[in-house]
C-alpha cells in the first residue's frame, strides 16, 4: 500500500471539489433559468390578465357610449324634427296672416 502524503492528500481533496463542482455547476445553472424563467412567466401573465380586464373594461364603455349615442340621436333629432315642423307651420301661418293684411 502506497502512503498518503500531504501534496497526495491535498490533490484528492482538490479533485473531489472540482468533480463535486463539476457535476453539481449544470444542475444550480438549471434551476437558476428555470427559477427566473418562471419568474418572467408570472410577470407576463400578470400582465396579459390586467390587459384583459381592461379590454373587458374598454367594451363595457364602447357598448355604454354606443348606448348612450343612440339615446340622444333619438331625443336629439325626433324633437328637432318636430320643432322644424312647428315652426315651418307657424312661419306660414304667419306669412298667411301678413298676406291677408
Amino acid at each position: 500500500m502506497t502512503k498518503l502524503t500531504a501534496k497526495g492528500a491535498l490533490n484528492i481533496v482538490f479533485g473531489l471539489l472540482f468533480l463535486g463542482l463539476f457535476i453539481y455547476f449544470p444542475k444550480i445553472y438549471i434551476r437558476n433559468n428555470i427559477y427566473y424563467t418562471s419568474k418572467d412567466i408570472n410577470k407576463l401573465y400578470a400582465h396579459y390578465i390586467s390587459l384583459q380586464e381592461e379590454n373587458t373594461f374598454l367594451a363595457q364603455q364602447l357598448e355604454d357610449m354606443k348606448f348612450k349615442n343612440q339615446i340622444m340621436d333619438s331625443l336629439l333629432f325626433n324633437p328637432l324634427d318636430k320643432l322644424n315642423n312647428k315652426n315651418l307651420n307657424s312661419l306660414d301661418k304667419m306669412n298667411d296672416n301678413q298676406s291677408n293684411d
